[in-house]
């Protein structure tokens, strides 16, 4: 039975993830997340880890009192989820939204752990690091992504040098279809109303962006090492094919399923293995059909704004993922229209040193100019 760790256990795919440990009875050696201490109380008395690591300091030291009862360990800060994360445990998943999961993610790699990684922010920032790290290590990265983890299963006894091209499918998200001039006036409250999946509030709007596309294909880049002319992006309205290859003679392979994440979970954590996931299976006579279109890249410009980046290198996906995460808590607040979202991101373009190598410290350097700048611009 594997010992998992599990990074961001209160948010969505967290809170999924330990859904699938209850049915399987896997056992969980530590836990982290950021500071919804009600929750992770309630997962520390229900998994009794013998770590918990939270990232706001006060919140660690409520749980703390909470937890005197038991002999968990409480950790606080960035450190102390990296000490989480690197603890005893066979497999590290990686939930923690953001770049701050980049940390945790070579803490984990260090540490000879086998990453199952949900956090794309770890390879849009620091993919070329966390792959040497990997590498170096002799460690598998499993992807957990829907799109990701349908490609990688799709890659399964696929000779070396047979692929072609990755088929990365997107939903599309709530304003499918919307002008730029109907966009001028969409709510938060609109760009969260997912048409097919539920996830949390930074990625539903990713979604509506077509920004979370955007950072996915970086992602595929660095997880199957391709170039991102190899990968083209369908927007796909049912969400039934998660993604797929076509490879060198022509034929075309993918995942087909329901929207439901326990399956791509599950698929990482118990790798190569497959077990059951109690859930509604693939009725395709109900699904009746699938269609595939080309993005409207003019209107939802985050897309080929990332895909620019990542065709510059370096630290430019750094800086486009820093400007979005700021401008995304901007807009869920009020302060910016959902259409400045993709000016801004672009515009942290500018703050790119494109002398400085790529390295963990200014990968954190470039992150904090893209986000001062989103700041500055909004005023």
């Amino acid at each position: 039975m594997k010992k998992l760790i599990l990074l961001g256990s209160t948010g969505s795919i967290g809170t999924q993830a330990l859904a699938v440990v209850r049915q399987n009875g896997w056992q969980v050696t530590a836990l982290a997340a950021g500071s919804n201490v009600d929750l992770l109380e309630r997962q520390a008395r229900e998994f009794r880890p013998k770590i918990v690591a939270v990232f706001e300091e006060s919140a660690a030291a409520d749980l703390k009192i909470r937890l005197a009862d038991t002999s968990v360990t409480v950790l606080s800060g960035i450190d102390g989820v990296c000490e989480a994360a690197a603890s005893d445990g066979d497999l590290v998943l990686n939930a923690i939204v953001g770049i701050a999961g980049l940390r945790p993610t070579l803490a984990a790699l260090s540490a000879g752990k086998t990453l199952a990684l949900a956090n794309k922010e770890t390879m849009v920032t620091g993919g070329e690091i966390v792959n040497r790290l990997a590498a170096e290590k002799k460690v598998p990265i499993l992807p957990v992504d829907s799109e990701h983890s349908a490609i990688f299963q799709s890659l399964q006894g696929v000779p070396e040098g047979a692929l072609h091209r990755i088929l990365l499918t997107a939903s599309g998200g709530p304003f499918y279809g919307k002008t730029r001039a109907e966009l001028c006036t969409v709510t938060a409250e609109q760009a969260l109303k997912h048409p097919n999946w539920s996830m949390g509030a930074k990625i539903t709007v990713d979604s509506a962006t077509l920004m979370n596309k955007g950072l996915e294909v970086i992602e595929a880049v660095h997880l199957f090492h391709v170039s991102p002319e190899q990968i083209t992006v369908l927007v796909h309205r049912q969400s039934i094919l998660h993604s797929g290859i076509e490879l060198t003679d022509g034929a075309v392979l993918a995942q087909l399923g329901t929207p439901d994440m326990r399956l791509p979970i599950q698929y990482a954590l118990t790798y190569p293995e497959r077990g059951p996931v109690n859930g509604e299976r693939l009725d395709l006579f109900r699904v009746g059909k699938l269609t595939f279109e080309q993005p409207d890249t003019d209107t939802f410009r985050c897309l080929p704004i990332c895909i620019d980046a990542i065709r510059r290198g370096g630290l430019f996906p750094t800086a486009v993922n820093g400007a979005n995460e700021e401008a995304v808590r901007l807009f869920l607040a009020g302060k910016i229209t959902f259409l400045q979202i993709a000016d801004l991101v672009e515009a942290a373009m500018d703050v790119v040193d494109q002398t400085a190598e790529l390295s963990v410290e200014n990968i954190f350097e470039t992150d904090r100019a893209a986000r001062r700048l989103v700041l500055e611009k909004s005023k």
